[in-house]
């Protein structure tokens, strides 16, 4: 059920205006870090169409790594802007045998019972290997670059890696 609900929300405000607001990194209050846990996420971008399932998979993926690192009792939610997205090409994976997916976003933590104050805000950049030319191309390159943010958003607010290295993890580390 937090899933479906954090797909609607998401699909209610994707391809919309920014849902950051922006400024300097900030980190999160002494303590929150410690009790937070993650409500839902938010997803908003000047380039993304709402019917592409890349929101979707952001979504769940992101919600997934975050409900590893912040176990918490405070909701908050999370709020991300996503300035770029580059997928390794499959027929360049394949030829080459290896290429990479990147991501750029900024992320804000915010309080939803307190009109949605800023708690936190991390810009987070990942580059994450293709996998060699299998996996390059028959993976998921949406759910391998949104497991890789959302493992970045946990490091960077949390100080937590959500999962240990091994073949159970999308990506690398």
């Amino acid at each position: 059920m937090k899933r479906l609900f954090a797909a609607l929300t998401l699909s209610a405000s994707a391809a919309c205006a920014p849902v950051v607001q922006g400024g300097p990194p900030l980190d999160l209050p002494p303590g929150l870090a410690e009790t937070a846990r993650v409500s839902s996420v938010v997803l908003s971008s000047e380039w993304l169409d709402a019917k592409d399932d890349f929101a979707e998979t952001f979504s769940e993926e992101v919600m997934e790594e975050l409900d590893m690192c912040a176990y918490g009792t405070y909701p908050v939610q999370v709020r991300v802007h996503v300035e770029d997205l580059e997928r390794a090409g499959r027929l360049a994976v394949l030829l080459r045998g290896d290429g990479e997916h990147r991501l750029r976003a900024v992320a804000e933590l915010v309080d939803p019972a307190r009109q949605g104050q800023i708690l936190g805000r991390y810009p987070i950049e990942v580059s994450v290997g293709a996998g060699g030319r299998i996996a390059g191309l028959a993976g998921d390159r949406q759910m391998i670059v949104s497991e890789a943010f959302g493992r970045a958003l946990c490091d960077a607010a949390f100080a937590r890696n959500p999962r240990r290295p091994g073949p159970h993890n999308a990506t690398v580390g």
